[in-house]
Order: C-alpha cells, then sequence, then structure tokens
C-alpha cells in the first residue's frame, strides 16, 4: 500500500495554507493567510474562488459540519467553522458567506471541532481556554481553562469525552463534572497535532520531538515512531480507522493502525499543517506552507486467497494474479474503488456508486448493482452471502446482488463498526452494541430480525472481538469472544430458550479467527500461535480441552501479530512490523471435522490410527460424544488413556432405556440439571433422584423424593450410609425430621430397586416392540 501524490506546478495561494476540508468526495475547501477560500474540483481539476475574507480574518482551523448522523442527511450540511487569529470563529456557508462571527477567545483560536452528530462545537484557544458552543454558536460552558495555549483537540468517540493538549501532556477531559481526568506525558517537545478515531477508538499524537505516537483511550503507549528530520505538524486518521497520515516537513506518511510505516513521500510542500481524508477514506489532502495543496489516493491495496492475489494498481483498475498459473487479469471500473473484499471463492468490490460481485472462476462478468450510500466503511464474507456496512446501515446481499435482509437496532450508528464487532456466518448476524460493549446483538441472516432466542447475548465484561464459526447447521452455530481482559470465550448462538452458557477456553488472547472450511479456531495467545481443533470440546467435556490443542512456539514471529485469514491449513498473520507471514497446520483436524459431519466414524478411526497423534484422538473422543456415538467414543477416550470414561461409557451404554442413556450422556457432560429434567419427563423419578444422590445433592434428592411420594426411605438410608461412612451424625433438621417418620430398611429398598429396575425395562422392550412395527408398517 502506497500514496500517489499530486501537486499543481505553481501554488494557487500566496501564501501558508492553514486548513483544508473536504465537501464531497471529489470537491475540497482551502483556507490560506491570503485570505482566500478556493474550492478545488477533482473530476475537473478546476479551482475557483469561493470567498476573499476580511484583511483582518488569518484562518487556522477549518472543520465541516456532519455530512450524515445516523445515515439521516443534514439541513446544516453546508456550513463549515472556520476559525482566526483574532479571536473569533465564523460559521460560513459552501458559498462562501459568514452566517456567523463569534467572540470566542484572547488570542487565536487554534482549533474547532464539531462532534458526531453536530450537536455541539468545541474549540480551544492561545489563551488555554477550550469552550463548547451550540450548533447556532452560543456559548454553553468554558470546560478547560489553563496557562498555556491548546494547540490541538479532539472529540471522544462517542462525544462523551474529548482530548486536548497541554505542552507535553495529553489530557482526556469527560464532559460529565464529577468524571475523572487522564493526564499523561505524552512526547519530549510540545504536541501540535492530536486526533481520535471513534471506529477503533485509538489516539494519535504528533510534536516538536519529531514523533508520532499512537495511544489506546487509557493513554497506555501501543507506538512510538523513530525520530523525523522535523517536527511532526499534522496527524489524521482515515474514517475506517485502519490507516493514518503523518505530515511533516517536506514529508508525508501513510500509516497502518499499529503504527508502522507503509510508504513514505518526500514532496516539496514546505510543512503540511493539516491534512484531511476525504469521507470514503480513498485520497487525502494535505495544507502546505509553501502555498500548495497536496492531493493523495492509497493505492497497491492486496487481497490474498487461496491462488489468487489482487492488487489495486491504480484509482479505478486492479490486477488479478492466479499464482499457480501466472495468469494476470485485469479489472476495470467506472468509479474509484473505495473497499474491497476476497473470500469464499468471490471478490467483492465497492466504489462510490456501485457494487461488483466477481467469481473467482470467471473474471470477466461482474454482476454490478448500484449503492445507494458512496461509503461503503467495512465488506464481510460468508459462504452464501455477504454484508455491505456504510454509513446509513447493514446491508446483507446474496452473491446474485439480492438484498436479503438490512437488521436495524435501537441507537445503531454505522459508521463506528468494524471487523472486530460485527461477524457473519451463512444464518447469522453478530454486532456488537456500541452503547454496551458488554451486549452481542445477534440477527438472523435471512430476515434480519434478532433471533427468536429473545435477550441479546450479555457477557460480564466488554467484548473487544467478536467471530462466528462458518461450518455447519444453524442449530449449532458457535461464537467466540474476546473480552477486554483478553480472555477467550466460546457460546452457542441458538440457546433454544436456555440460559447461554458460556464458556472460557483461553486467556492472553490478542486475536483470533475461524477457519473456513471446518470449526477450528487459532489464535494469538500470550506470544504463541494456538489452534483449538475442536473448541465445542468444552460443551462435552471441558477436561479434554488442553488435549484437543495444537500449539506453536511464537519465536518465529516478531511482536504483536495479528491474524488476517485463516484459510484450508494456512493462517496469514501481519507481525508488529508490517510484514506478512504464513503459518500451518497439519490438515489432520479438518478432515476429522468433515468426518465427523458425515458421520463417517470407520474413516475417522483410521486417520486417527494413521496420523498416531493425541489432540487428534481427544478431538475424535468429544466428537463422537456430541454424536452420541458411544463404541467410537469408547475407542478414543482408550487411545489417549482416559479409563475413568471408558467404564462410564460403558455404563451408558448398559442403560436399560434411551432416556436414562441420554440422562448420563448429559451427566457426562456436566448438565446435571438437563440430566434431571430428562428423566422427570421420562417419568423415571428413581433415577432422577439416584442422579441427585451420587452427587451428594441431598437436599435436592429429599426434594423429589418428598415431591414425588416415592423413595424418601432411599434418600434417607443413602444418607445415613454416608454420613456413617465419614463418622458423623445428622445435623440437617429436614432430615431429622423425616428420619423420624420413616423406617428404613434395606431388603425393602432393594426390593423396590429391583422392581424399577425391572418396570425401566419392560418399559424399553415395549418401546424397541413399537418401533419396529412401525417400521415394517
Amino acid at each position: 500500500m502506497r500514496l500517489k501524490t499530486w501537486l499543481l506546478k505553481e501554488p494557487k495561494h500566496e501564501d501558508i495554507v492553514s486548513c483544508v476540508g473536504w465537501t464531497t468526495a471529489d470537491e475540497l475547501y482551502s483556507c490560506s493567510e491570503d485570505h482566500q477560500i478556493l474550492k478545488w474540483n477533482l473530476l475537473t481539476s478546476e479551482t475557483s474562488l469561493v470567498v476573499k475574507l476580511p484583511e483582518d480574518i488569518y484562518p487556522i482551523d477549518l472543520h465541516w459540519f456532519p455530512k450524515t448522523v445516523g445515515g439521516k442527511k443534514q439541513t446544516q450540511a453546508e456550513v463549515f467553522v472556520l476559525t482566526s487569529s483574532d479571536g473569533k470563529f465564523h460559521l460560513i456557508s459552501k458559498v462562501g458567506r459568514i452566517e456567523k462571527s463569534v467572540e470566542a477567545h484572547s488570542g487565536a483560536v487554534l482549533a474547532a471541532r464539531w462532534n458526531c452528530d453536530g450537536t455541539a462545537l468545541i474549540t480551544a484557544g492561545e489563551d488555554g481556554q477550550i469552550k463548547i458552543w451550540s450548533k447556532s454558536g452560543m456559548l454553553r460552558s468554558t470546560l478547560i481553562s489553563q496557562g498555556s495555549p491548546v494547540y490541538s483537540v479532539a472529540w471522544g468517540p462517542d462525544s462523551d469525552r474529548i482530548l486536548y493538549t497541554s505542552g507535553r501532556q495529553l489530557i482526556i477531559k469527560p464532559l460529565q463534572p464529577s468524571a475523572k481526568v487522564m493526564q499523561w506525558k505524552a512526547h519530549d517537545g510540545i504536541i501540535l497535532k492530536v486526533d481520535w478515531n471513534s471506529v477503533n477508538d485509538l489516539i494519535l499524537s504528533g510534536g516538536e520531538d519529531c514523533k508520532y505516537k499512537v495511544w489506546d483511550s487509557f493513554g497506555r503507549l501501543l507506538y512510538s515512531s523513530s525520530p523525523h528530520d522535523y517536527p511532526v505538524t499534522s496527524v489524521s486518521w482515515s474514517p475506517d480507522g485502519e490507516v493514518f497520515a503523518v505530515g511533516s516537513f517536506n514529508t508525508l506518511r501513510l500509516c497502518d493502525k499499529t503504527g508502522w510505516s507503509y510508504a513514505l513521500e518526500k514532496p516539496n510542500t514546505g510543512s503540511v499543517f493539516t491534512i484531511a481524508w476525504s469521507a470514503d477514506g480513498t485520497q487525502l489532502a494535505g495544507a502546505c506552507g509553501n502555498g500548495h495543496v497536496i492531493f493523495a489516493h492509497v493505492v497497491e491495496q492486496r487481497w490474498e486467497w487461496k491462488n489468487f492475489v489482487i492488487t489495486l494498481t491504480k484509482r479505478r483498475t486492479m490486477q488479478v494474479r492466479n499464482v499457480t498459473n501466472d495468469a494476470v487479469d485485469i479489472l476495470e471500473f467506472r468509479d474509484r474503488v473505495i473497499k474491497a473484499s476476497l473470500a469464499f471463492g468471490h471478490l467483492v468490490v465497492a466504489t462510490s456508486l456501485q457494487c461488483y460481485v466477481y467469481n473467482t472462476k470467471n473474471w470477466n462478468t461482474p454482476l454490478i448493482f448500484e449503492l445507494k450510500e458512496g461509503t461503503v466503511s467495512l465488506i464481510q464474507q460468508a459462504e452464501k452471502h455477504f454484508l455491505l456496512v456504510d454509513g446509513a446501515g447493514l446491508y446483507l446481499f446474496s452473491y446474485e446482488g439480492q438484498l436479503i435482509s438490512s437488521p436495524k437496532f435501537p441507537g445503531m450508528r454505522a459508521d463506528v463498526l468494524n471487523s472486530q464487532g460485527v461477524s457473519l456466518s451463512n444464518d447469522t448476524i453478530a454486532v456488537r452494541d456500541k452503547r454496551d460493549e458488554k451486549v452481542i446483538l445477534l440477527f438472523d441472516a435471512l430476515t434480519g430480525k434478532v433471533l427468536s432466542d429473545g435477550k441479546p447475548l450479555t457477557h460480564k465484561m466488554e467484548v473487544v472481538d467478536i467471530a462466528l464459526d462458518q461450518c455447519g447447521p444453524s442449530t449449532e452455530r458457535k461464537i467466540a469472544l474476546v473480552d477486554k481482559n483478553h480472555d477467550l470465550y466460546i457460546t452457542s448462538v441458538r440457546h433454544l430458550g436456555r440460559e447461554a452458557k458460556i464458556c472460557k477456553i483461553g486467556s492472553m488472547v490478542h486475536s483470533v479467527a475461524w477457519n473456513d472450511a471446518a470449526n477450528i479456531l487459532c489464535g494469538i495467545q500470550d506470544n504463541q500461535f494456538t489452534v483449538w481443533c475442536y473448541p465445542s470440546v468444552v460443551f462435552t467435556d471441558k477436561e479434554l480441552l488442553p488435549k484437543t490443542l495444537y500449539i506453536k512456539d511464537g519465536s518465529e514471529f516478531s511482536r504483536s501479530p495479528h491474524i488476517l485469514s485463516f484459510v484450508g491449513t494456512i493462517a496469514t498473520l501481519r507481525q508488529g512490523d508490517g510484514s506478512l507471514v504464513y503459518s500451518s497446520i497439519p490438515p489432520y483436524a479438518g478432515v476429522l471435522h468433515e468426518y465427523s459431519s458425515s458421520t463417517r466414524w470407520e474413516e475417522a478411526l483410521r486417520l486417527c490410527r494413521f496420523a498416531k497423534d493425541q489432540s487428534l484422538w481427544a478431538c475424535l473422543a468429544a466428537m463422537s460424544m456430541t454424536h452420541r456415538e458411544l463404541t467410537t467414543a469408547e475407542m478414543a477416550y482408550a487411545a489417549i488413556g482416559e479409563l475413568p470414561r471408558v467404564q462410564y461409557i460403558k455404563i451408558i451404554k448398559e442403560q436399560p432405556s434411551k432416556e436414562s442413556s441420554l440422562a448420563h450422556m448429559l451427566l457426562f457432560s456436566g448438565q446435571v440439571q438437563e440430566a434431571e429434567a430428562t428423566l422427570l419427563q421420562a417419568g423415571l423419578i428413581y433415577r432422577a433422584i439416584q442422579v441427585n444422590i451420587n452427587l451428594f445433592n441431598w437436599e435436592r434428592a429429599l426434594d423429589l423424593a418428598v415431591k414425588h411420594k416415592t423413595h424418601v426411605d432411599t434418600v434417607l438410608a443413602y444418607r445415613e450410609k454416608f454420613l456413617k461412612k465419614f463418622g458423623r451424625k445428622e445435623t440437617n433438621q429436614r432430615f431429622l425430621q423425616y428420619a423420624e417418620g420413616v423406617e428404613v430398611d434395606w431388603t425393602k429398598i432393594q426390593a423396590k430397586l429391583e422392581m424399577e429396575m425391572s418396570k425401566e425395562r419392560e418399559k424399553a422392550a415395549n418401546a424397541s416392540v413399537r418401533s419396529s412395527v412401525s417400521v415394517r408398517r
């Protein structure tokens, strides 16, 4: 990825250009100390004078009123705020008319920013004050008053906090008076520019120490650049938060969100005082010290999938290379490319007006349909369809170009959704709720409605990453979550009325991805590359989880690797320095998943015998127990030396009835309440009581016996035997109360148990006879 820059031969302004701002993706306004506001049309390459400002107005900063809020166009969007050195800010219309001038500060107004929904304006001054104004320019409050000038200011993602500079310090000030202020030393020189991205919640800063730095919203340093030759005069995030630009003297740099540099340009511009990105994030403009306005657009982005490598060579051109036969195809588009995604045998390209869908088997005839908004910020793909996210909402399309659904929810802000907060599978769409990041909203992909199971999925901590698995039926869909503590959890998407069971499967996890062809999960865990070959094992046999892992030492990766994709047996990782590395895993786990899903247990056993891998046997044991294939499970558990489980499986196989067998399998998985409910539903009261006795759940056993008026003496007898074994006396009042009125006779109890067992066998035999008769008919 790099920047392709261009400048006019002669500057249009006669003095320093102090600020620039985009009105549309092809139209830019620039303000200079020559008192001129110029309009630049990139389609026609024309420049025109909008207005000549009064001689006493020297512009410093410019910010356009937000175009859309929640997908609705704003009537006031044709207005921008312009700050000047005389202590005023001016609300100016698109045609150049000064609608209002407001005396704001003593000394120059150094920065001004609208919040995300345009309801408030913040200004920062040379007098060290920060003030909040209404959108009509009425003063609401003086938020800060300090001794040093405030050179730059930025709103937090939810417009509930502001970030500002104070010499070498960065300060985050919440708007709530009682909330705690966060302050830290960020640079060794005065900080000149800051920016805070609403999508990734990361902070940028640049200063006179010639460095730019990336911080999280808690003030923790994520990246610090090496010193440049000159002070960093401008920093700016792209709208989607994936990249940012840095400006200095005769320097323009494009960087990844983690901090490392994609490209460095050395144009003859003087200092770049302001950088502004277009709304679609494909191009930027810089205000230059020598009177120029520099334009740049992002090219040479790359997408990889299996044997295809696609490169954006120009704004409207892509090159497709098939690495197996070195065949090359050139894709031409009518408008510039904004976003693209390559996965599941399809390339989806969003331009400013249209969406193109290519099948990797045929690059000549794409399917094309029109887009409502020209600012697609995210594309997510699944096997059967893909999801487009723009400023107005979420739209699910089939690969034939048909709109399938458009999920909506209260307080939806599609403009701040990113790949960590949205996940797609063939039947489900998962979205992290920005208002409460502990909540994950789950939608049916085909209808766009909230899943009928009811409540959204709620975790105990804020969730930072979500991922839906891609294979299997919708009833078995799982979602993986990484929370703020970097703990990894997995849970079912459809709970069928039961409480969501969220199981922890890893800690210190920084990045995860599901495989595209099997429900295998990989992740970066505490500097190791870990593969959960069968994550669902936690629902069947949690103790087996460590045995199903495939772990690779992380010494081959540099710091902070991030997983980009997991296709087939290859995981693609981006390292902290920007380089790509590939890590492969053995193919056996994927083949085992295929055998399990198609119930080919003999072949699965042959595969495990051939591979002679303990983790593979452990996966097979868990898979066969999940599918209630007890013979295979018995052999698999024996192969990994789990003899107590082998014995328990034999007990399950010896059960006289299906209900009893099912209940014991639920007990095997730790689902005690479900096992008890199964037995009670089948009328096997004694079995349900016996389950609680075996688990020493004495109170529940007595409750069941009293409720169903049977086997009270049995419970008391086993309780008495248990206490006698440990040399203790009964202290529970309920047991003492029933012991007075109930006689314990082991002979009678044994006779009752025998009768219960014979009844159960007889019932099971009758059921099998009935089923065989119905089959003959």
